[in-house]
């Protein structure tokens, strides 16, 4: 992997460094385009696609009341957000109630992994340079993509800004300074640099410290009367640094492609449940994390039929968990995890007919986790998708199918491995546009698609299963879309609308063994989960220096535990999991100055799968604010930003006894040059 990418990086330079040298091209190897302007709305893919698409732009993403990826997240329709309080709090996303374990993340084309846990922590990512953000249900209708991209039930995409410049511009970026409550205080830049002509750099960094010991009410009862007590959150603190990089080279009319670099490292206290009269519990818990990739992509076109992109990635993560105050011999626990993952992809497209494409893909992982301690097997995990799919589409009609085969091979230097797994993976999906003059369309989809078990899972001291089966997931999906654009003064409106049958089978579960201390991983959960996805986006030219942005997203979800007729929460609601929940947002732009208002709101839910009242959780509502004035000074356009976070002040969990923090303030001065 490594001589790859530096071969492609070397050639690439100096194919570009010494165009002299270069032969000249052929007639027969030049493609002549006339000039064409393209101009295509993000909404309309969001309308047309056969399965829901949901898309964030950096434009959009401004108008949000959001520090982290995870405050986005939360208005997409379908996502459950687990948040365990504060900026440092672990956040995981679950889709449709199918867990975080079947949904994908990927930054830039290709996926992040946690073999370990089998889930990310989306809390650790900044949206400083996100240019875009897409959630896919099913999978997205690109068909030329790395086959692991479509192995989940979901996936979210990140995309970072590629660096443009205007005219003869050679260098741009952006300085920001955020501080807030807490002791949050935040700077970070991004530079772009125009090397060549055919390439281009980038290179940001972003630091971010906060004490995190925000107030909140702790109650001692669940009556109104019951006595409480005004306490502040402790070992909330954290301190991350991201430093990134990435080279951009366009090596002919034909070939392109980028380096990535990426480095992440924070420490932070893992603050604990608050317990009754206790809150000191848990109270030294520290994690440190690390985390490099390397990854590079190419893309190559042979003819205006034939294409082919290869992609690479070279991960290493460090994880370090300590509690101090553990009652064992040892009087601590210190865990040290280190992961080592090669990642090689070869995709190639065919374009048989102009309404009709072919492609096949095929991705070979290896990885490797070491721990500290005595006798673990360290497992390796060498892990193969080889995908074919075929896409047709003409004006009317949209249609993908896909069949993905995953192969696994499990391997340990201590002990014994767990079992080699063999799956087919089939989609199918089709959106029809019935009407010619209207953009309406009807959508369906379905996809089978699995979750391997995790080292956690396979391996965990006393708890791992080495013969675990995956986690089965089936979805069906039948949905509408629709979208207009008139004419000036009168709103550009984009609705979608999606019922949906979600099946697990084989849920990987803890099951507490005969000593309740030692619990072992098993298959026996069976979910059952309906549901029905709304969003509603407009944008109203209101004047010609005034327009409204506006969005909306509700979803209702019925999450039942089918798993056991014998046992007291069969047909229960999955813990954490709302009937209702949705999101609204608006934001209206005048005169270089923009007001925004974000809403994010749950219903009850209940913390644990027997849905018995003592375990139901009050449905909670968070209003935010802010204001953002643009101006134009000798250093370059200055953005001023005034955010008021929770404004109504109420306190309330989506973790029980994890609070999240009441009303906060934020300010930021960003300066791009």
């Amino acid at each position: 992997m490594r001589l790859f990418l530096q071969s492609l990086f070397l050639w690439g330079c100096a194919a570009l460094c010494t165009p002299a040298a270069t032969p000249a091209q052929s007639v027969s190897d030049t493609i002549g385009l006339p000039e064409v302007i393209v101009i295509e709305r993000f909404t309309d893919r969001k309308i047309q696609s056969t399965a829901p698409r949901n898309i964030f732009t950096g434009e959009q993403i401004g108008q949000l009341n959001a520090l982290q990826l995870s405050d986005v997240v939360k208005h997409l329709p379908g996502v459950t957000i687990r948040d365990y309080g504060g900026i440092g709090g672990l956040k995981t996303i679950s889709v449709r109630s199918l867990g975080a374990h079947h949904t994908v993340v990927s930054y830039n084309g290709i996926v992040l992994s946690d073999q370990q846990t089998g889930q990310i922590d989306i809390g650790r990512f900044s949206l400083d340079n996100v240019e875009l953000l897409t959630l896919h249900n099913g999978q997205d209708d690109r068909i030329f993509r790395p086959a692991r991209t479509f192995s989940a039930a979901s996936a979210l995409e990140i995309t970072t800004a590629a660096p443009h410049f205007a005219g003869n511009e050679r260098m741009n970026g952006k300085t920001t300074l955020r501080g807030g409550s807490f002791g949050l205080f935040n700077p970070s830049f991004l530079v772009n640099s125009r090397l060549s002509g055919r390439v281009t750099a980038s290179l940001s960094s972003e630091w971010m410290r906060s004490r995190g010991n925000y107030p909140y009410l702790l109650r001692y009862g669940a009556s109104a009367g019951d006595s409480a007590s005004r306490e502040r959150r402790i070992n909330g603190d954290v301190e991350n640094l991201r430093l990134e990089s990435s080279l951009h080279a366009q090596f002919s009319d034909r070939s392109r492609g980028d380096l990535r670099l990426y480095y992440y490292t924070s420490e932070r206290g893992l603050p604990g449940a608050t317990i009754f009269y206790n809150t000191l519990h848990n109270a030294g818990q520290r994690l440190w994390d690390r985390n490099f990739f390397l990854q590079g992509h190419y893309q190559h076109a042979f003819s205006r039929k034939w294409e082919m992109q290869t992609d690479g990635k070279y991960q290493q993560s460090y994880l370090r968990y300590l509690d101090p105050t553990y009652l064992g011999a040892e009087g601590k626990v210190e865990d040290i995890f280190t992961q080592h993952e090669h990642y090689g992809s070869l995709s190639v497209l065919y374009r048989a007919f102009p309404n009709l494409s072919f492609s096949i893909s095929g991705d070979l992982i290896s990885a490797t986790m070491h721990a500290n301690r005595q006798g673990f097997v360290t497992p390796t995990r060498l892990t193969s998708y080889t995908m074919v799919a075929a896409r047709w589409v003409n004006e009317q009609l949209l249609a993908t199918a896909s069949l993905l085969r995953t192969q696994t091979f499990e391997s340990a230097e201590n002990g014994t491995a767990g079992t080699n797994r063999n799956r087919l993976s089939p989609y199918l999906s089709a959106s029809f546009k019935p009407f010619q003059n209207h953009d309406l369309r009807l959508r369906a989809f379905y996809k089978k698609s699995f979750r391997l078990p995790t080292f956690n899972d396979l391996y965990y001291p006393q708890v791992g299963t080495r013969n675990l089966l995956p986690e089965d997931a089936e979805q069906y999906n039948i949905g509408v879309t629709y979208g207009n654009s008139t004419g000036n003064h009168m709103p550009q409106v984009t609705v979608t609308a999606d019922a949906y049958h979600n099946r697990v089978e084989n849920k990987i579960v803890a099951f507490p063994t005969g000593n309740l201390h030692q619990w072992a991983m098993i298959n026996v959960g069976k979910v059952i989960i309906n549901g029905a996805d709304f969003s509603l986006e407009s944008e109203t030219a209101m004047t010609e220096k005034m327009v409204l942005h506006a969005g909306a997203s509700y979803t209702w979800q019925r999450a039942a535990d089918r798993t056991d007729r014998q046992q007291v929460n069969y047909g229960h609601q999955l813990p954490y999991t709302p009937r209702h929940s949705g999101a609204a947002r608006a934001a209206l732009e005048f005169y270089r100055m923009q007001l925004s208002y974000t809403l994010i709101w749950s219903g009850s839910r209940y913390s644990n799968g027997y849905n018995d009242t003592a375990y139901r959780m009050k449905g909670y509502a968070d209003h935010s604010i802010s204001l953002q004035k643009e101006f134009s000074t000798h250093l370059g356009r200055l953005v001023l930003v005034g955010e008021v976070l929770n404004l109504i002040g109420r306190n309330y969990e989506i973790v029980r006894n994890y609070p999240m923090p009441g009303r906060s303030y934020r300010g930021t001065l960003i300066i791009h040059f």
